[in-house]
């Protein structure tokens, strides 16, 4: 079976050291490079290709938001996985916005960590705090919304809720780029949605999208 191929992006050597070695642990998982500042991490991810960038928001040498743009620009197949200090919605929201996939915190349990890799790695979206929980009343207004949809809308909101950028979903579903963006202004209007975060809070609210607060334990255990 082929490995998760990880790129570990984080200034702190002993929070590298030990992410290493739990990723390592693990006979489905690898890390193929690491980095201690964002220049870094973009330079090691056009040269590695990872599926996956377990990314420190709060690295030196650039903004968070900035590098992981980059590192998807660097290697468009790479999903990032956001590490942060700060469980408050606001920097979820921001992480998903500039292209990430999911947003954990430090101090999450190993197990849970390792459980967001499988997930985002598999290709769903990941918040394991505050942005996971919205209004008592914000599902059955997204259902409403829902019903306005077409179901090519809803493949399209699935798929950029997920994290894929226009082209990638474009690829999916065998449309033209244009058309996707076409189907992304028209969702706007429809929902009154302009961010991506805002898509996925809806996405999560009818039921195409799951945000996990506290994930199922990994495979086996």
């Amino acid at each position: 079976m082929a490995k998760i191929r990880i790129l570990l992006a984080d200034d702190h050597a002993v929070l590298r050291a030990g992410l290493r070695a739990l990723i390592h642990s693990q006979p489905g998982m690898e890390v193929v490079a690491e980095a201690a500042d964002g220049p870094e991490a973009i330079r090691q991810a056009g040269e590695t290709l990872p599926e996956l960038a377990l990314l420190d928001l709060s690295m030196p040498g650039m903004s968070g938001i900035a590098a992981i743009q980059q590192v998807r620009e660097a290697s468009p197949g790479t999903r990032v996985l956001v590490l942060t200090v700060h469980d408050d919605a606001t920097y979820a929201r921001a992480a998903l916005d500039a292209g990430a996939a999911g947003s954990v915190t430090k101090d999450m349990e190993g197990p849970e960590l390792l459980a967001a890799i499988r997930a985002v790695a598999r290709g769903r979206t990941f918040v394991a705090h505050a942005l996971a929980a919205g209004p008592s009343g914000a599902a059955a207004a997204g259902e409403r919304a829902a019903e306005r949809l077409s179901e090519r809308e809803r493949q399209v909101l699935e798929l950029v809720a997920r994290g894929h950028t226009n082209r990638e979903v474009a690829q999916r579903l065998a449309l033209s780029i244009k058309t996707v963006e076409t189907y992304r202004a028209r969702l706007s209007d429809k929902l009154g949605l302009r961010t991506r975060a805002e898509l996925v809070r809806f996405a999560a609210d009818t039921g195409l999208l799951v945000l996990t607060r506290n994930p199922p334990p990994p495979p086996g255990s």
